[in-house]
């Protein structure tokens, strides 16, 4: 399955939403090799908080590697590969928010990285997979305090 949003996504618990949903719908992505949404619509109560516009953007998309890389060839007296090189996918959010009243709207950037080293889509697709869970898994369990410490400052 590729990456792909169905909607309404419904978002993670964060101090001051109430139950928040997103209605997404397929942008045109700023990449021929990403794939993005732009949130449309908002469920739930988040005051204050717009959809996408032209001047206040709310959207994300995901990368993937414009080339990818393959494992090159032992070393053959040692055996080892001396280097692997990486397949470096982007989750890219982008959210307009105002840093002052009047003044004009910034974008935050929420970006997540996951590089994967050559080869091991194939020798060890599972482990990436538990890596995947592991980190989203947390995202998703801290969401609020990732949200707290961001706004508050404190760790």
């Amino acid at each position: 399955m590729t990456f792909s949003l169905t909607s309404p996504v419904t978002g993670l618990a964060q101090t001051g939403l109430t139950s928040p949903t997103y209605t997404v719908a397929l942008d045109t992505s700023p990449d021929a090799n990403a794939r993005q949404y732009a949130v449309t619509g908002l469920g739930g109560t988040q005051t204050g908080v717009t959809a996408q516009s032209v001047s206040s953007p709310f959207t994300t998309a995901m990368f993937r590697p414009k080339a990818y890389q393959s494992l090159g060839k032992p070393n053959p007296t040692t055996g080892l590969i001396s280097n692997v090189p990486y397949n470096t996918y982007k989750v890219i959010t982008r959210k307009g928010v105002t840093p002052l009243a009047g003044q004009p709207v910034r974008n935050v950037l929420i970006t997540t990285v996951i590089e994967v080293p050559a080869g091991s889509d194939l020798a060890d697709p599972n482990s990436i997979r538990a890596a995947l869970s592991m980190h989203f898994g947390a995202i998703s369990q801290g969401s609020s305090g990732i949200g707290d410490t961001t706004v508050q400052g404190i760790l």
